[in-house]
């Protein structure tokens, strides 16, 4: 099959990832794979440097004409992203009618109108934010979500969805790498405590912080590794930090190129979101044997489900505290909830398994296409 994938978001974060991954592990599969990316960001510098065929755009205007050109020339057109889906739906009539969407979040369409749908009101009628987006996933003749709680608002607008989890693959140690990364953020030789989340307000690094401020204030043995992209959080987070006096303590440590070599460094990661569609960062740390703290966000309670972490209310800092204190205080047990994680990520995650389910979807649509 010829298959084009559509990211066209900047930075490096868990949807650019997965689509990177789908892309080497369908051309690994035989297929013609080629990626639509926007220019010089992470995502078509590294498919690149993997010998991946890419379209870099320099703009949306520049996307939609090659759309327009070269889209009818692939078997399957798949949108990674939700913006990539609303172009896919107003160019719908000139593309082949065999479009992919996945959904990658698990946040309300439109959150003011489900509050009021509580109670009495379930009852109102779709708002206009909802009717649009219902248009447009229309569009897509597949809608797949990362999870069940990223499916849910695609089912509560009637739309039929397959789950097909995100996948997560092994890089190897680089002790080298990891010795630098450890002089830099702990020289000390203390225990160390992270997380890998931009500062952004579904991630909630507010709570996060405070969490550590409750538990730096019964010990002092540890250092907090905060990995992540800036965001609409940045400064309210580093007042916080000064506010609280963990400025030694609470470290801003930024984009990590190389995240999986940093999860070397944990003894627990947490990860304390609002909303959270599945949480990729989370299969990182268990792919990497490191305890795993969460909220009770969205795809976060079916990753850490059957003991495989600790789940915390959204939002509870003082239940995070205790979470992380009883994962530094009882390192037996936090490895024993780690083995478990980590074979069933192996099983449950595999990149090979994720691409199959795609692959025999767009199988499906090809099929279904040539008999109309």
């Amino acid at each position: 099959m010829r298959i084009l994938q559509l990211n066209f978001e900047r930075g490096w974060r868990g949807g650019e990832r997965q689509t990177l991954l789908s892309l080497l592990h369908m051309q690994q599969a035989g297929h013609q794979v080629s990626l639509l990316a926007r220019g010089d960001e992470e995502l078509a510098k590294r498919a690149k440097e993997q010998g991946l065929s890419v379209v870099e755009c320099a703009s949306v205007g520049a996307a939609l004409r090659y759309l327009l050109v070269h889209g009818r020339g692939f078997d399957i057109v798949h949108s990674q992203t939700a913006s990539c889906m609303s172009w896919l739906a107003l160019l719908h009539f000139w593309l082949p009618k065999r479009v992919v969407f996945t959904r990658r979040t698990a946040f309300p369409v439109d959150r003011k109108r489900i509050e009021q749908r509580s109670g009495r009101q379930a009852s109102i009628p779709l708002s206009s934010k909802e009717r649009r987006t219902r248009w447009k996933w229309r569009k897509a003749d597949r809608l797949v979500a990362i999870s069940q709680a990223a499916a849910a608002e695609p089912r509560r607008l009637g739309f039929s969805v397959d789950v097909i989890p995100s996948a997560i693959d092994y890089v190897e140690k680089d002790d080298a790498y990891v010795n630098h990364l450890r002089q830099r953020w702990n020289p000390q030789g203390l225990h160390v405590l992270g997380t890998m989340a931009a500062l952004t307000a579904e991630k909630d690094p507010l709570t996060l912080i405070r969490a550590v401020h409750a538990l730096y204030q019964r010990r002092q043995d540890f250092v907090f590794l905060h990995f992540g992209a800036p965001g609409s959080e940045s400064l309210a987070a580093q007042e916080l930090i000064v506010q609280l006096g963990l400025e030694s303590c609470y470290k801003l440590a930024g984009f990590e190129a190389r995240p999986e070599q940093a999860y070397r460094l944990m003894d627990g990661f947490v990860l304390s979101s609002r909303h959270e569609a599945l949480g990729s960062s989370v299969l990182d740390a268990f792919v990497y044997d490191v305890p795993v703290t969460a909220t009770m966000a969205g795809g976060l309670s079916e990753l850490l489900d059957n003991g495989r972490g600790t789940l915390c209310a959204v939002g509870d800092a003082q239940a995070i505290a205790q979470a992380l204190d009883d994962t530094l205080s009882n390192p037996t047990a936090a490895r024993q909830q780690a083995a478990l994680a980590h074979r069933w990520v192996q099983q449950e995650h595999d990149p090979a398994v994720m691409v199959q389910r795609y692959l025999r979807l767009y199988q499906q649509l090809v099929q279904q296409r040539a008999r109309t």
